[in-house]
């Protein structure tokens, strides 16, 4: 599935995890909205989550995956894996057209409807238009730099700023 329109990043990196989304909000070829918050906070604070894709399909996968996380007590994997299986079959669920990076102290997670929920090799995850300009430039910062994973996660998002059209820089960037 192929989510246009922004682009959320997650880094970890030295110990720490920041997860970042832009701001913009775009309906076709029109910039609606230059602030939106696409990164939330789940689960007492303990996870983080982003989302590209249409808001309000985003806004039910965040209720149900925050759902599945108090149903087994904050662990961010077994609730991904519940939420992607449901996902996957429910008539309902199914054309939910979105896509969800989900961290925590422990994983980082991709989710999407067609049932993955993926964990990345390198801790870096990025999904929507600029996924891939903020990935690239993530992973060469964390080759060839000292900085931190919410610094990373900053200077990635500005890059993929400046190349993808769907991305601004009105970055929230959120860390664990």
């Amino acid at each position: 599935m192929k989510i246009r329109s922004t682009t959320i990043l997650a880094v970890r990196h030295k110990g720490k995890v920041a997860l970042a989304g832009d701001g913009q909000v775009s309906l076709g070829n029109t910039v609606m909205k230059h602030q939106a918050r696409k990164v939330r906070r789940l689960y007492n604070d303990k996870v983080v989550t982003g989302f590209a894709g249409a808001t309000a399909d985003a806004f039910t996968l965040y209720d149900k995956l925050e759902q599945k996380l108090e149903q087994y007590n904050g662990n961010l994997m077994r609730a991904s894996v519940e939420l992607a299986k449901e996902w996957r079959t429910d008539k309902f669920l199914r054309k939910l057209e979105a896509m969800l990076i989900a961290v925590d102290e422990e994983h980082s997670l991709l989710l999407s409807g067609t049932g993955d929920v993926i964990e990345a090799d390198k801790g870096i995850l990025a999904i929507g238009s600029g996924g891939p300009y903020a990935q690239a430039a993530a992973l060469a910062l964390v080759e060839h730099s000292d900085l931190d994973a919410e610094t990373i996660c900053r200077e990635a998002m500005a890059i993929a700023a400046n190349i993808c059209v769907f991305t601004n820089n009105s970055i929230i960037v959120e860390t664990i």
